[in-house]
């Protein structure tokens, strides 16, 4: 069972990236909260890695982010939500807010989620409410740049407009979601790090 990769990027879309580790390309299912993490083609990159076997293939499906992983084997118990469906949560919300939404009953918040109806937001606070509790307690990350306009400011605007586009977004759509999620911030305050702007950005172009 392969749990982690490493090895060089040699090619991203907007779902799915190829790994290649010992001559061998690995085609591995992407969490696209994973985009902005993600190394230029031709560098080196470490994905925390969930192997599916089924009779006619090996899926492989990748994360930066340990708790993503966990999350996502997670949600797979769940009854209806399958991988394609998990991936598509873990893009536009956190392990840990996904976690509060179960806990709370707050279907509201998980029937916005992509593939998410009303019966499997029941089913997600019904069979998860044990199992996703640790995820509730992560700390929030730290606030990585600042809402005043700056070259920093700048470069994470590129950065989102690039993953969305990535994702298959026409650029002027990525720059207006991009934009009401900085007119949605709190004025003077830290901006969210670039992972919670993206989530934020996809979650106003469901």
């Amino acid at each position: 069972m392969i749990a982690s990769l490493r090895g060089i990027l040699i090619h991203t879309d907007p779902s799915r990236v190829v790994v290649e580790a010992g001559g061998v390309g690995y085609d591995v299912a992407f969490c696209a909260s994973g985009l902005p993490r993600l190394p230029p083609l031709g560098e080196e990159v470490f994905l925390h890695i969930f192997t599916k076997v089924r009779e006619d293939a090996i899926e492989l499906f990748g994360f930066t982010d340990a708790q993503e992983k966990e999350m996502f084997v997670v949600l797979l118990t769940v009854s209806g939500v399958g991988p394609k469906v998990a991936l598509n949560i873990l893009a536009v919300i956190s392990p840990g807010e996904l976690a509060r939404a179960v806990m709370t009953d707050d279907l509201h918040r998980l029937t916005a989620l992509p593939g998410v109806g009303k019966k499997t937001a029941e089913r997600l606070c019904l069979e998860l409410k044990d199992k996703v509790r640790p995820f509730a307690d992560l700390e929030a990350r730290p606030a990585e740049v600042k809402a005043t306009p700056s070259a920093d400011s700048d470069q994470l605007a590129a950065d989102v407009v690039s993953a969305l586009t990535n994702l298959g977004y026409p650029p002027a759509q990525a720059k207006e979601a991009l934009l009401k999620v900085r007119k949605a911030l709190p004025e003077g305050q830290p901006s969210p790090p670039i992972e919670e702007i993206l989530r934020l950005a996809l979650r106003s172009l469901a």
